[in-house]
């Protein structure tokens, strides 16, 4: 039955996005899948690069997994991207986040590693619920949800943007996985790529961006006190 089922065995399809001419990525990305005991448990969808739009390359790649997933009768479906780096991952905190998918009634994505635009905690540690933003690198779906994405044909909009539509999002608390530093694929965003690079990396800037959404209340109340305390000494 599914309730005795744990840890990575929980998930019952486990895919990894990797453009074909990336076997560097693919090695690598292996080595992180045994670091967090997923070992050979992944399947690697090898695509080819889109020759016009990578977006509508990206959108079409993770489709791929989910159909594939609901065709071998998955009820749940992992998809990873190559640059996968995990961090600060905790079997004890994979199982939470089991716990808790399994005792609510609704949920549509559950992300290891994300930036958001707002959280709020759940009563489960190791999860928050989220208003997502962006960087599906690493996330489990249900097969409902997963039907409903196959459904949606390519209309110019990035997957992340269809994502981020979509309420009954949740996240890893704190995330374990991140986009590693190794270039983009994506032609459209190397300029964004660099300015990550500036900025510490993707890994730093999930990292920040989860601190303030986890502490957003007394982050702006500081700032509010110190703008206050400038602005008194600065009129008075």
């Amino acid at each position: 039955m599914r309730k005795h089922r744990q840890g990575w065995d929980y998930f019952d399809k486990i895919y990894c996005i990797s453009v074909n001419e990336r076997a560097d990525r693919r090695v690598e990305a292996q080595i992180q899948f045994k670091t967090v005991g997923l070992g050979d448990s992944v399947e690697f969808i090898i695509v080819s690069k889109h020759p016009h739009n990578c977006e509508e390359g990206i959108f079409h790649s993770h489709m791929d997994c989910l159909r594939k997933g609901l065709q071998a009768g998955a009820d749940s479906i992992v998809v990873f991207e190559d640059d996968i780096l995990f961090d600060r991952f905790d079997i004890k905190g994979l199982k939470n986040c089991i716990d808790f998918l399994s005792g609510i009634d609704q949920w549509n994505t559950l992300f290891f590693g994300c930036l958001v635009s707002r959280s709020q905690k759940t009563g489960n540690p190791s999860v928050v619920k989220i208003d997502y933003r962006c960087s599906a690198h690493a996330y489990v779906v249900n097969r409902h949800f997963a039907e409903t994405l196959i459904r949606i044909p390519w209309q110019g909009v990035a997957y992340d943007d269809v994502l981020k539509k979509w309420p009954d999002c949740y996240a890893a608390y704190p995330a374990f996985a991140f986009q590693s530093n190794s270039p983009t694929d994506n032609d459209r965003n190397i300029g964004l790529d660099r300015i990550r690079r500036l900025l510490g990396g993707i890994q730093r800037i999930q990292k920040r961006n989860e601190f303030y959404h986890r502490h957003k209340t007394p982050i702006i109340a500081v700032h509010s006190i110190i703008i206050l305390v400038i602005v008194k000494q600065v009129f008075l």
